[in-house]
């Protein structure tokens, strides 16, 4: 893939750096930081950091998935599977998956 095209990397990550230049250059660099190190957006802003530095070290599939804060889907999906959503369920393990991946138990 690289050989099609070697600069796939940089055309996948620039929307994120445009994103963060343009952040600071309305807000200002001090109200950027603020804003990505708030307690409430950590497991965001390291997904979103984490992938842009995935793309950049040529793993550009992964890093967008991470970027896109993919892990609750990813955990509802597994949930309904037959074994393994069994043992995500089990009391311990389902408290530190839901931390990890921050998703919320259905309604439904």
């Amino acid at each position: 893939m690289s050989l099609i095209l070697p600069g796939l990397r940089y055309l996948i990550a620039a929307p994120q750096i445009l994103f963060i230049s343009g952040l600071t250059l309305i807000i200002g660099p001090q109200k950027t930081f603020y804003f990505f190190a708030r307690k409430q957006k950590l497991r965001g802003t390291v997904c979103f950091l984490g992938g842009i530095l995935l793309v950049f070290f040529k793993w550009p599939f992964i890093g967008v998935i991470v970027e896109t804060d993919f892990f609750p889907v990813v955990i509802t999906f597994l949930r309904q599977l037959p074994f393994i959503g069994t043992i995500l369920s089990l009391p311990y393990i389902a408290g530190a998956v839901d931390r990890i991946a921050g998703s919320r138990a259905s309604v439904v």
